[in-house]
């Protein structure tokens, strides 16, 4: 895990990140705590398996506070007012027409934390990210796919 990378972020990704991290912290934490006491009231730790799954539960609930407090420490909030629409930057929407295949689509352009292909939120650090971050409406992007180049055309921008 890279450590003090800045983590470019809405303000509503921020937000996720730390109502995540309070329920890590708290909820979660007491119920690890409670399946640890309950594990270790079954005796001899040797054979003990719901004591072995409740200690990894734990680290792994300990790994990924670490991993909240630190995105969290680097986090960039993107001042959603210094967006614009001349050229495509992170937190705008971008309409898009695929030369290939005759479609449109359109994705919102986030910090690599904030990923959902379900609602069409691409990273600026994919391929297709990278090769429209900088263009403006009305130019022609070629995007490294797996299945070759594939070429969109930018017909709006929007935030």
């Amino acid at each position: 895990m890279e450590s003090n990378k800045e983590v470019l972020l809405t303000q509503e990704g921020y937000d996720n990140l730390e109502k995540e991290l309070e329920f890590l912290k708290t909820e979660k934490r007491s119920e690890i705590a409670e399946r640890i006491k309950v594990a270790l009231g079954f005796g001899d730790l040797s054979e003990n398996s719901e004591y072995d799954e409740a200690k990894n539960a734990q680290a792994s609930n300990e790994t990924k506070i670490a991993e909240l407090e630190n995105k969290l420490r680097y986090a960039k909030i993107i001042d959603e007012s210094e967006i614009d629409t001349k050229t495509v930057q992170i937190g705008n929407i971008v309409k898009l027409h695929d030369m290939e295949f005759d479609e449109d689509i359109e994705y919102t352009i986030v910090g690599s934390t904030e990923v959902d292909l379900t609602q069409n939120k691409i990273s600026n650090e994919s391929p297709m990210g990278k090769a429209l971050l900088g263009a403006k409406k009305g130019a022609v992007v070629d995007v490294e796919a797996p299945a070759g180049v594939v070429q969109y055309k930018i017909l709006s921008i929007k935030k």
